[in-house]
């Protein structure tokens, strides 16, 4: 196992400004930093851990997929669930999702999630997002700050991660819903795009379809799959995402605003049943994606290691891979992407990441649970 780990044929495929090159397969250094390292389990209890996040050096909150809402207190999982979570769609790919706080959480309390409501007048759900605040392990202060437009009845591609950036504006990802020719490309619709809100739910003038007729104001870039993954990066400031293609075709966006990313009009994959979507991988006027993956890996969970905790890690990005059971170390070159390696190989299916204010990564595993990443002990 050590020796696949110090060599790793890529199989993928590298967007670059000059176009798609294939990556001939070559041996990753960081590789090799996975034998220092070893998984420290935390807490178990929670079946489907989506989303977590901190809200102190001593409380985790994590969402359970089911539609419960649990706290990680000093390491121990407390044994009631928070009241007062919303009705949640929790069928398939739906249900309680993604979790953040506010960047003044310590003035205002406030805590932001995504889930999968019936809010809205069709039938169905849609990606809804609601801040509270929390008191005696009770959601109080609730307010639905976005209603996703419009509900469909199909439980596929909700998204949906949420990230602040520094200017204090909240991104959120919606998937195309499980209906690919319809929701992507119209920005009248809200599946299939990355949206920006103000932190109370209102729309920030600089948007870039703000002002335009027809057009859903908080789209913020249109064309997408389903996005699990978002992160701001920690120098740039920008807004990081990776979303799942087809058959192959699982992409790493840096998103801009305005673009379109080209769903499914452009993909790098197929459809499950081997038969093509589309013959073009580009087009004028549709974004490249900054990496693909192909074969698929099920991306889901995304943070950007700014620790020193991990010096072989920091300044580059992990990714859960659901598919193959392991975590993705994204090697980063300033902006660019320029390879990846294995880390924890067989650890389960990662779904969510977290970074500790003191900067230790954890990690939550379908059907297992919470877990630190700490020194390999001798």
């Amino acid at each position: 196992m050590k020796k696949t780990l110090n060599k790793i044929a890529l199989s993928l495929l590298f967007i670059s400004a000059q176009g798609v090159q294939a990556v001939e397969p070559q041996t990753i250094e960081l590789a090799k930093s996975a034998d220092s390292y070893q998984l420290e389990l935390v807490a178990r209890g929670i079946q489907i851990p989506w989303g977590m996040v901190w809200l102190n050096d001593k409380e985790l909150l994590v969402t359970d997929r089911s539609g419960q809402l649990r706290l990680i207190k000093e390491g121990k999982l407390i044994d009631k669930p928070i009241e007062g979570v919303p009705e949640v769609h929790a069928e398939r790919q739906g249900g309680l999702l993604d979790i953040e706080i506010d960047p003044n959480f310590d003035k205002n309390g406030w805590i932001y999630f995504s889930y999968s409501g019936f809010e809205g007048k069709e039938k169905g759900s849609n990606t809804s997002i609601m801040r509270a605040r929390l008191k005696d392990m009770k959601l109080i202060d609730k307010q639905l700050i976005f209603d996703g437009y419009p509900n469909t009845e199909r439980a596929f591609h909700f998204g949906s991660r949420i990230e602040f950036d520094k200017d204090g504006y909240l991104y959120f990802s919606i998937g195309d819903r499980g209906n690919r020719d319809v929701h992507p490309q119209r920005l009248d619709h809200d599946a299939g795009k990355i949206h920006r809100i103000n932190a109370d739910g209102s729309i920030p003038e600089s948007n870039p379809f703000a002002k335009q007729k027809d057009a859903r104001k908080s789209v913020y870039s249109y064309g997408h799959r389903n996005p699990q993954g978002m992160a701001m990066h920690p120098e740039t400031g920008e807004i990081w995402t990776h979303e799942h293609g087809p058959r192959g075709g699982d992409e790493i966006n840096i998103i801009k605003p305005g673009r379109n990313y080209g769903w499914p009009v452009i993909t790098y994959g197929i459809n499950y049943n081997g038969t093509k979507i589309t013959d073009e991988t580009s087009r004028t006027g549709m974004q490249q994606p900054d990496w693909v993956w192909v074969p698929s890996i099920a991306p889901s969970g995304m943070a950007f290691v700014t620790s020193d905790k991990y010096p072989h890690w920091q300044g580059h990005l992990v990714v859960g891979a659901m598919k193959f059971a392991h975590l993705v170390l994204v090697e980063l070159d300033g902006n660019k992407v320029v390879g990846h390696s294995k880390l924890f190989e067989g650890a389960g299916r990662v779904r969510s990441i977290a970074t500790h204010p003191n900067g230790d990564l954890y990690l939550g595993i379908d059907g297992s649970g919470i877990y630190k990443v700490v020194p390999k002990t001798k």
